[in-house]
């Protein structure tokens, strides 16, 4: 049930992705930016930026955006300062949240926030109070199809230095540590795999199970406002669907 719970929300992130494309694009740019300013325009120097370039390639990013966004960084042209925050809290069922955000304005955004934790049921927490119950992995999903022989997948992740792979029904799970992210994607994509998903995430250690209907519903609500916040690049959660 966890994998295909994973396997649910991996699809329906994807789904509200492609109806947003825009603005998945401009999150991810804004991301491209950050890396860019803090380490340098070029990826085999700033392994940042290169995590996130896999990220944008799986989110079908075309390279020319990409590009632009890097040039458009190491150019300064953007002269927004985006300041990282994260924040932390419990979604309804005690279900744990963590919320990755980029602003230029804290009081802004720690205000939105708020509001959306507590318009659904959660409450925001201090900084620390979920994230203890994650841990910080590279994660590439690939989807299970009839072409992919899984013996060659799984020896060709594992000889890349990926950490595990673990299959499920519909997907395969490839974990890597952060380190080693872009080196595990990059050596995949060169033997012609296609990702679902591929992003240095906060994977949760276990899940929680929300009975109640209507916390579940307002548990939902709770994730896709977060996501659809301008200033939120992340959500990580470990709620467990039926």
């Amino acid at each position: 049930m966890a994998g295909h719970s994973k396997w649910a929300n991996i699809k329906h992130k994807k789904e509200k992705a492609d109806a947003q494309r825009g603005k998945i694009f401009t999150k991810l740019g804004r991301e491209i930016a950050v890396a860019v300013r803090m380490g340098g325009p070029d990826p085999n120097s700033n392994s940042r930026l290169k995590d996130i370039i896999a990220k944008a390639k799986a989110n079908n990013v075309p390279n020319e955006n990409i590009m632009r966004s890097i040039n458009r960084a190491s150019g300064n042209i953007d002269n927004d300062n985006y300041e990282e925050i994260v924040y932390e809290g419990y979604g309804p069922g005690g279900v744990a949240v963590i919320v990755e955000t980029l602003t230029d304005n804290r009081n802004r955004t720690a205000g939105d926030i708020r509001h959306i934790f507590d318009k659904y049921g959660g409450n925001l927490g201090t900084s620390g109070c979920v994230s203890f119950m994650f841990d910080k992995k590279g994660q590439i999903i690939i989807e299970k199809k009839q072409e992919i022989n899984e013996d060659d997948l799984i020896m060709a992740a594992l000889e890349a230095g990926a950490l595990d792979v673990v299959t499920e029904d519909e997907y395969y799970e490839i974990i890597t540590d952060p380190g080693d992210f872009s080196k595990v994607a990059d050596s995949l994509e060169k033997e012609g795999y296609t990702f679902e998903s591929a992003e240095i995430a906060m994977i949760p250690q276990t899940t929680t199970v929300i009975d109640d209907e209507q916390k579940a519903a307002d548990m939902e609500k709770l994730i896709d406002k977060l996501e659809e916040h301008d200033d939120v690049q992340n959500t990580y959660h470990n709620w467990e669907q039926g």
